[in-house]
């Protein structure tokens, strides 16, 4: 019998018995929405959370099997010490956390707050967790990588003319780049696992609340009430994509208009979020950003 996928409410996942997902982020919002369904199809489930007691708090909704593991995606640290104590496999990873137009401000390691919580600590995760994972791995991008239509290279971390909008659109256009060209290197090295990206539309989380400008913040508060699908509905892309069979690449988004709710089917991206070239270029960069890169073991593979 075929899932439903009808957004008025979370569908029956197939069984996930034995099969274990980690969910940046997912102590509220879509995150744990996210969880809550794995689990409670049989998947053990890890929350990838900043702060561990807000986690095990939502640890307690879970009906299924849970556990929560500190991970700071703002800190290359606490990236590198969360992939360095995971053992054993891992089917599916879901980045899934995310801060939106926040105030000027930077992670641990320098970088501008929404590039690298939303593209680089998740960038680092990935590729230091790659050998364990078996399935898939799913990033979380957002309909606003459509508002720019490059990276900035020259200064990715916007220490000139700083526009929350902007960064955040461009941490979503990263997202895109990164799975596009995750998935060409998973390819080449004769890889299963496959990368894929969603989007939840216009979603009413807490997401908006954070918001730095009272404004903006304000207008976002409004359309949550006057436009957004609610969380559970939000969510449904993620789920669609950790667990359908799609192909590598795939981008998953709501069918209704302007992809802002409904059903989750596949959409389409802009050019810029097509570009390989600009995507093998973000990769090189966001390597030297974040001392880390493809593993070797993946690598190896394609020329043994």
């Amino acid at each position: 019998m075929s899932t439903d996928w009808n957004a008025t409410h979370l569908p029956d996942l197939p069984d996930l018995s034995g099969r274990t997902a980690v969910v940046t982020g997912a102590n509220s919002g879509l995150g744990i929405i996210t969880a809550r369904a794995l689990a409670r199809a049989g998947m053990h489930v890890v929350l990838a959370v900043r702060d561990p007691d807000r986690g095990r708090a939502a640890a307690t909704t879970i009906s299924g099997s849970a556990e929560v593991r500190r991970l700071d995606l703002a800190d290359l640290a606490s990236v590198r010490q969360f992939a360095a104590s995971w053992q054993g496999r891992l089917d599916v990873l879901i980045n899934n956390a995310g801060v939106m137009m926040l105030p000027q401000q930077q992670t641990e390691d320098g970088f501008e707050m929404q590039f690298g919580t939303n593209h680089l600590g998740h960038f680092a995760l990935t590729n230091l967790l790659l050998p364990h994972i078996t399935d898939r791995v799913v990033v979380l991008s957002s309909i606003a990588h459509r508002r720019i239509d490059a990276i900035d290279f020259d200064d990715p971390n916007h220490t000139s003319d700083y526009d929350p909008t902007r960064a955040y659109a461009q941490s979503k256009l990263a997202n895109l780049l990164f799975t596009l060209e995750l998935q060409r290197r998973l390819t080449l090295a004769g890889s299963p696992v496959r990368a894929l990206t969603a989007h939840p539309g216009w979603a009413s989380t807490n997401l908006q609340s954070h918001v730095g400008n009272p404004l903006a913040r304000l207008s976002l508060l409004m359309g949550n009430k006057l436009m957004a699908q609610d969380p559970g509905a939000g969510a449904l892309p993620t789920l669609y994509a950790a667990t359908q069979d799609l192909p590598g690449a795939s981008y998953v988004g709501p069918k209704g208009f302007a992809e802002l709710r409904g059903a989750p089917t596949l959409v389409g991206r802009t050019p810029a979020a097509s570009d390989p070239e600009a995507a093998k270029r973000l990769w090189t960069m966001s390597e030297e950003l974040t001392c880390t890169t493809f593993p070797l073991t993946l690598e190896h593979s394609q020329s043994s």
